[in-house]
């Protein structure tokens, strides 16, 4: 203890595990430099000037009060204790109630919050003058306390009826029974608590500012016109809560601001964040902090939350869940939606200085819906609209110069204010001057700006947003080219005979019967669900992985949009589990299924399965329900769409019967048609065999058909060579040899391929690296006998 002058500061320290607590005053605590004490005494007004005259006065007052310890009068100022008996003070409850513990009495930099600066403020007086400053502190804190009886829902949350009060909110369009529902739940004397429950993108958070928006323009019941309606924010209440129970003390602290103030409609979006929030050991979460206010109708929620999430976490708890009403918002139809764009179109014409005709927005409802499968209305249709008209802004030169002169207009504004300052503060007459001639300037130079940016304004028109723009957003999210989207779809089916027929030789009965079955599913006609199905039965080598590949380019504008699968692969039943992901709890539950997964990413393909008579009976359950309904729930929960695919399953089975020449006569197809619906039903269940559009028989290539293979073949070594400045020339004579030696009776045309590869491509490669190309224009191939041997040749052009 300081043994010259009353000690007033009090510090604490340990030297090893003894404590020892020391006194200073006023001037050893000011010498020493204590930590912490810097601010404390720049607050109070101490400094070398006056530190002696404040110790001496400090001495004078509590010499006045003889007798008793200066660490309890400390105590009494903190708030903590009551005057020891024997202070001549009242001590009674009603002057000295302690402070809530909900944050009123933190340091807000005013005297009251700081002991130090109540002693300086009363030196000279007695402990009556003590008391009053007391009395004075406790009368303004119940003064802010009236003031600020938001401060919680202002620090965590944002106040929505303000917002559409400023028009910062968009304008609830349809929806009325929705809201007209959650206003009612509100209406309730207890468990007045609706709970959103929709899919994500559907309009949930927007019925909330809907009602916000409502309250603000007086078009809600007359109980509500007062309300006031506040979004939450978890992540900035469990933000920084280091130690226990500071994030129950905020909780505490919303409550009871809503409760206080009695007009508050608490928004929590994403509701089931809540059953988490503030989890720790001993701890309590939002959720028990909230349900004792919820069942009692204290306060009133607006929750938001997906219908999964609602199941994995409110109904667990079935104590917080009969405390909130279940509101179902449905995703809306085409209509409803382009009714939804047609009423916020503004805002984005506003925002983007665009306009967007009728046509356009039914464009954008037709395609996000159609190509945007694993997204909802109509939050998929309005970014839509929103990003195709950002496009636009962008090509606008006339936007864009605007804003760089505006950029420039905020700088000399900026500069203007700073010459203001300058003016105030010059003295000079010289300087001045000079400052004079600047601000003129400047002012002349926002003047002219000003004109400018007006001008700009007059000639940059709102510009309009076409089919074409939308087409280009929906082909930049799903890869679906812009030029497949707006062509007519019937131009694209009429002619898809002839597509497919560029890519795949012959088999015109097999072309035939998947346009036709195509043709039924995008014209209408039958289950838009249903994906279209083919079974391609034939031997090998005659074109059913090729007429894939071309479905493929003619539908989705690409070879490589084909998911194959080798059913080879899935002969056994625990494969199965491939297809949709392993359950939960097996190794590969977060990987995802090998089919659902790469439909989820590519909606739009062909999915091709190999050898289909070789999977497992299992699997065949599973293609059902994709055959049927068009969608299919992987191990996540999550429901996958095939209703944009097309479904080609291959097979070899009932085709392995000897044949006795190339190329069969109808009699000899329809034979083969015959034995090969029989082995189908055979092998295949008839719900499977039902559910399959077509049936496809592909025959045995003939002579002139491998011929027509051979020139595709030939053009692809063509189209290679081109890219390097070379031609190549291969004659009749060539292709003929070709064509009688590629074909094998067992596997088709396939050994073609490996033929031209030996003969053609080989010879091609080695004559390009030895450099015996260099300097030709190209190369000439012929077959040529000689000597009774005939050969292929090879010869510059």
């Amino acid at each position: 203890m300081c043994k010259l002058n009353e000690p007033v500061i009090f510090t604490s320290r340990f030297i090893g595990s003894e404590r020892i607590d020391e006194g200073l005053c006023l001037k050893c605590a000011w010498e020493t430099n204590i930590g912490g004490m810097e601010d404390i005494f720049a607050r109070a007004g101490v400094n070398e000037t006056n530190i002696d005259e404040l110790t001496e006065r400090m001495n004078q007052v509590i010499g006045q009060m003889s007798g008793h310890n200066t660490e309890d009068l400390f105590r009494v100022l903190l708030g903590n204790e009551e005057f020891p008996s024997g202070f001549g003070l009242s001590s009674d409850s009603d002057d000295f109630d302690n402070e809530e513990e909900d944050g009123e009495d933190e340091d807000d930099g005013g005297e009251e919050s700081n002991p130090t600066g109540l002693m300086t403020a009363n030196i000279g007086g007695d402990s009556n003058d003590l008391m009053q400053v007391r009395r004075s502190t406790r009368d303004k804190r119940r003064s802010k306390k009236q003031d600020r009886r938001r401060k919680f829902l202002d620090q965590f949350g944002t106040n929505l009826t303000d917002k559409a009060r400023n028009a910062e909110l968009d304008r609830l369009i349809g929806r009325d029974q929705e809201l007209n529902r959650v206003i009612q739940i509100l209406n309730r004397r207890q468990k007045n608590n609706p709970a959103l429950i929709g899919e994500p993108g559907v309009g949930k958070s927007a019925v909330a500012e809907g009602l916000a928006v409502r309250i603000a323009e007086g078009t809600v019941p007359a109980k509500l016109l007062d309300q006031e309606v506040y979004l939450l924010d978890m992540t900035a209440m469990v933000a920084g809560t280091q130690f226990r129970g500071q994030f129950e003390s905020r909780m505490k602290g919303v409550v009871d601001d809503a409760k206080s103030s009695g007009n508050i409609i608490l928004v929590i979006d994403e509701l089931h964040n809540i059953m988490g929030a503030g989890d720790a050991e001993g701890a309590m979460n939002a959720a028990n902090i909230l349900k004792p206010a919820l069942g009692r109708g204290d306060i009133r929620v607006i929750g938001t939350t997906t219908l999964d999430e609602y199941r994995r976490f409110i109904e667990k708890d079935s104590a917080l869940e009969r405390r909130f009403q279940k509101v179902i918002i449905d995703e809306p139809n085409l209509d409803e939606t382009l009714q939804i764009l047609s009423g916020v179109k503004g805002y984005y014409e506003e925002h983007h200085h665009v306009y967007y005709p009728q046509c356009v927005l039914e464009t954008a409802v037709r395609l996000s819906d159609r190509y945007i499968t694993d997204r909802f209305l109509p939050d998929k249709a309005i970014d839509l609209i929103d990003e195709a008209g950002s496009e636009v802004n962008l090509k606008n030169s006339k936007l864009v110069e605007i804003c760089e002169k505006q950029d420039q207009y905020d700088y000399l504004q900026t500069v203007k204010e700073e010459l203001e300052n300058k003016l105030s503060e010059a003295v000079e007459e010289k300087g001045l001057e000079v400052l004079y001639e600047e601000q003129a300037a400047n002012k002349s130079q926002l003047l002219r700006l000003e004109n400018e940016i007006e001008e700009l304004k007059k000639e940059a028109q709102p510009t309009e947003v076409t089919e074409k723009d939308i087409a280009n957003v929906v082909e930049m999210w799903t890869g679906v080219p812009v030029t497949k989207i707006t062509e007519t779809e019937s131009e694209r089916l009429l002619g898809l005979e002839e597509e497919l027929h560029k890519t795949v030789i012959g088999q015109k009965e097999a072309i035939s019967a998947v346009a036709r079955a195509i043709r039924r599913k995008r014209s209408g006609l039958v289950n838009q669900d249903k994906p279209a199905s083919f079974i391609f039965v034939g031997p090998t080598g005659v074109g059913k992985t090729e007429l894939a590949k071309a479905v493929a380019e003619a539908m989705f504008d690409s070879r490589d949009a084909i998911v194959r699968l080798d059913m080879s692969e899935y002969m056994e039943p625990h494969t199965v589990s491939k297809l949709i992901g392993s359950p939960p709890g097996y190794v590969g539950y977060d990987d995802g299924g090998q089919l659902t997964e790469k439909i989820r990413r590519k909606p739009y393909s062909v999915i091709l399965l190999d050898e289909i008579e070789k999977a497992h009976a299992d699997v065949f359950n599973i293609l059902l329900q994709i055959l049927d309904e068009g969608r299919l729930t992987d191990s996540h929960g999550r429901v996958v769409n095939f209703s944009n695919t097309l479904i080609i399953m291959t097979s070899n089975a009932g085709t392995s019967f000897k044949r006795h020449s190339i190329g069969f006569g109808n009699q000899d197809h329809e034979a083969l048609e015959s034995r090969v619906q029989s082995v189908m039903r055979d092998l295949f269940r008839p719900e499977f065999l039902n559910r399959i559009d077509e049936i496809v028989v592909f025959h045995e290539l003939s002579p002139k058909e491998l011929r027509q293979i051979v020139d595709l073949m030939i053009a692809e070594i063509q189209a290679d060579l081109e890219v390097r400045g070379l031609k190549l020339v291969v004659t009749d004579e060539a292709k003929d040899k070709l064509a009688k030696e590629g074909y094998d009776e067992k596997f088709g045309a396939r050994p073609l391929r490996r033929l031209i590869t030996r003969t053609i491509e080989d010879k091609l490669a080695d004559m390009m690296l030895s450099g015996d190309l260099d300097g030709a224009l190209g190369v000439s191939c012929d077959y040529k006998m000689a000597e009774g041997k005939g050969e292929f040749t090879f010869a510059w052009i």
